[in-house]
């Protein structure tokens, strides 16, 4: 019997019938391997252990695999030593994450993500963000949807920056389809990461999902725009959760989310970007960067300094 890679049982265990994420990483962070917990498993039901790499689960797994790797996609399972380490540190840690584009450690990111329907002075305000952000060399990290998203991707792309979208569906859909091109570009030029199968469409469940991963990967979390039932609302619960900063603009705190945020340990509300980039830096000199590397790309004019 030939032995079974990491990145295959996990698979395997993910693509057993009624199989639920937490409980296979809990079992698999038992066991120390996902191929231990598989074979076990796979024994428990068959009485010919010959016959464990014929299990269709497996057989399904192993053709994922190659199918991600000639699509030049990764697969990385958590007990992979090129797993993204922030992710770790977070309850939600997805057991295993597909990549497309360059993969390499991000300590220096931050999302700034916001409303779909955002406004113009949203847009602005999300583009300057993230070309300073782009600027210092911070990798900016958003969800790829419309409005903020993707005027933060746009932004960071413009200024030769790195950007990361944490996707919401399998990594081979697009979604929202008017976002092609610009998927396309930030797998040529940053990453795609999903925690969802290929071929996952979007669902209630899978957007939420994908925030968690988003609050995770990045050191801090800034809000754009974000109304009462706003997708980044959930994002800023997820990023306090985390034990991660969360930013945002004082105009924010018309809304009763923002209220009740702004008094926990954690929460800064910023009035314009010379406080949003100071609150940056600090949070990436907490996070083990030295302070040389945070560049000297922060000089404003009198303008810049008192507005987004």
């Amino acid at each position: 019997m030939h032995p079974i890679d990491e990145r295959t049982a996990m698979l395997a265990l993910l693509l057993r019938r009624g199989a639920r994420r937490a409980a296979v990483t809990d079992e698999v962070m038992e066991a120390g391997s996902a191929s231990s917990v598989l074979e076990r498993t796979l024994l428990q039901d068959s009485l010919f252990p010959q016959l464990i790499e014929q299990a269709p689960e497996v057989v399904e797994a192993r053709s994922l695999v190659e199918s991600c790797g000639n699509q030049g996609v990764r697969v990385l399972s958590f007990t992979d030593s090129a797993y993204p380490d922030q992710l770790r540190d977070i309850h939600e840690m997805p057991p295993v994450v597909f990549t497309r584009g360059t993969l390499h450690a991000d300590p220096r990111a931050i999302a700034v993500v916001g409303s779909r329907k955002a406004s113009e002075h949203g847009l602005r305000m999300a583009y300057n963000i993230a070309s300073r952000l782009a600027d210092m060399n911070v990798t900016v990290v958003s969800g790829l949807a419309e409005g903020v998203d993707t005027a933060a991707h746009r932004a960071a792309l413009d200024r030769g920056g790195r950007t990361v979208a944490v996707m919401g569906t399998g990594i081979d859909r697009y979604y929202p389809a008017k976002n092609r091109d610009l998927q396309d570009e930030i797998a040529t030029r940053g990453m795609l990461l999903s925690q969802f199968l290929p071929g996952s469409p979007p669902t209630k469940a899978s957007f939420p999902m994908r925030n968690a991963v988003m609050s995770g990967y990045a050191a801090a979390t800034i809000v754009v725009e974000a109304g009462e039932h706003s997708g980044a609302r959930i994002q800023a619960r997820y990023a306090l959760q985390h034990g991660r900063p969360l930013i945002f603009p004082r105009e924010l705190l018309v809304n009763q989310w923002a209220r009740e945020f702004a008094t926990r340990p954690g929460v800064h509300v910023v009035d314009n970007m010379v406080q949003t980039i100071a609150t940056v830096e600090s949070r990436l000199r907490d996070a083990a960067t030295t302070a040389a590397d945070i560049t000297q790309q922060t000089d404003f004019t009198k303008e810049e300094a008192f507005a987004w």
